[in-house]
């Protein structure tokens, strides 16, 4: 008489997996949208990190966004959780009384969460610790601990006046606790009757920006439509259009040109409002070494800085991360030693760095291109690092409305477990992370979508591509 055993957890382990490779691969052919495009899919268990499905994953993508993972990851390796930038404000010359016979030195060391109210904390230090009131001498501002390249080499000239174009400098300040620093916020709001100019607030009461205001105030039924840009290569920002009585502020992130200068004026506002006298100039230069410390200011720690850097996708955070790690470990703060500092990381951390073009921290270049396979090698492997968990929750959660929580992916699949970076430049989507089947198994992906004629419907993709693995048994 024959035998029949129950068939193995195995045999159900193949016949899933075939289930998530059939349904994957029906999406991606019947899909219009991903006709003509390019795509790289990864997917492997987060335990054993076998690779349950991939589409085209070894084939070089650019990832867009997804770069920031590569970046956030070296960075803690690197730098450590606990890792601060700092802010120093120092003196030569010598103190006559309340006189400052010398010059006051604002020297910035890359922190990109400088505030205003920080730097009136330092004017208040100043005036009232050490009783300064008058400076003869200049006031100079030193961004030199990172070199004078402001731009990564494929940003192209019609992003460096948005806010996630920003020049990267290590003095630099940001208008609120987002800290997109090296930006200024430009509100315009309607004017009281109609044919009245549109009234213009900025974020920091400032000299070096000059506003050009061309917009007009129109009758409550009239449409809005406003234009908020600044002049490529100056920091005139024009406001052109109508805005309606009664219709809600229009407000727009602008990059500045050569930020050092900004901090710069900014500061010195507010030393004149703490009363202290500058009988000098305002100009850029190098601290002495034997310059006198009177105080200084301290960042938050990285791990509260990724949660702004990746759940908003902040690139400008991603470049500053570059540039330190390679002043930090190459003695230079410059994108060149930096992506050395990254790829030299990445392959300590199993990412073959052979397979990969990286040209930025961010992934606003184009010419960025990593496998798919390689970004979700990387998520299996970081899960053994020490710093992991802070790396795990600065990813965004998908479906929480908090920003500082769902971040990119808080209006987007409310009903799973996710939780992961997205990615967005022209004709590009990315999405890779980890995310809890219904079995409550953890699962790694990795989705890159290239030469999309429209990168937002590509979220659409990404979202059921993920639903499928959700369903995964």
């Amino acid at each position: 008489m024959a035998t029949f055993l129950p068939p193995s957890s195995h045999f159900y382990a193949n016949v899933s997996n075939q289930i998530l490779k059939t349904e994957i691969n029906k999406l991606l052919q019947e899909e219009p949208i991903l006709k003509g495009g390019l795509t790289g899919i990864s997917i492997r268990t987060a335990s054993t990190g076998e690779v349950l499905y991939e589409h085209n994953g070894d084939v070089r993508m650019r990832p867009a966004s997804n770069m920031k993972l590569f970046t956030s990851a070296a960075a803690l390796s690197v730098l450590g959780e606990k890792y601060q930038f700092r802010t120093e404000i120092r003196m030569d010359g010598k103190r006559d009384g309340n006189i400052l016979k010398g010059n006051l030195y604002l020297k910035g060391f890359g922190d990109p969460t400088l505030l205003g109210e920080d730097l009136d904390q330092l004017t208040k230090f100043i005036a009232h610790s050490n009783g300064i009131t008058s400076i003869e001498g200049d006031l100079i501002g030193d961004d030199s601990w990172y070199d004078d390249v402001r731009l990564s080499r494929d940003l192209n000239w019609s992003d460096e006046s948005a806010y996630y174009g920003s020049q990267i400098s290590a003095l630099t300040v940001s208008p609120t606790k987002d800290f997109d620093s090296g930006t200024i916020i430009v509100e315009a709001f309607p004017g009281l009757n109609i044919g009245n100019p549109v009234q213009i607030k900025l974020s920091q009461n400032t000299n070096y920006v000059n506003v050009i205001n061309q917009a007009v105030t129109v009758s409550p039924d009239g449409e809005t439509d406003l234009s908020i840009d600044r002049k490529h290569g100056s920091n005139t920002i024009i406001v052109k259009g109508f805005l309606p009585i009664g219709a809600k502020k229009e407000k727009e992130w602008i990059a500045i040109w050569e930020p050092t200068q900004f901090v710069l004026d900014f500061f010195n506002q507010k030393l004149a409002k703490e009363g202290i006298k500058l009988s000098g100039n305002s100009k850029l230069g190098v601290t002495p070494k034997d310059a006198k410390i009177l105080t200084s200011h301290l960042s938050i720690p990285l791990s509260e800085l990724l949660i702004p850097f990746m759940k908003l996708s902040n690139n400008g955070h991603a470049e500053i991360l570059v540039k330190e790690m390679g002043k930090i470990r190459k003695g230079e703060g410059s994108w060149e030693k930096g992506l050395e500092v990254i790829n030299e990381q990445l392959y300590k951390l199993g990412v073959n760095p052979e397979t990969l073009v990286i040209r930025d921290g961010s992934g606003i270049s184009h010419v960025n291109l990593v496998p798919a396979n390689e970004i979700s090698k990387l998520l299996f492997n970081v899960q053994k690092e020490k710093w992991f968990p802070t790396f795990l929750i600065s990813l965004p959660v998908a479906g929480d409305s908090n920003r500082m929580v769902g971040g990119t992916l808080r209006k987007r699949m409310e009903s799973l477990n996710v939780k992961a970076k997205t990615g967005t430049i022209s004709t590009v989507s990315s999405l890779s992370g980890y995310v809890e089947t219904q079995k409550g198994e953890i699962l790694i992906f990795s989705i890159l979508l290239n030469n999309l004629l429209d990168e937002e419907k590509g979220k659409d993709i990404e979202d059921k591509i993920v639903k499928i693995i959700a369903k995964h048994k």
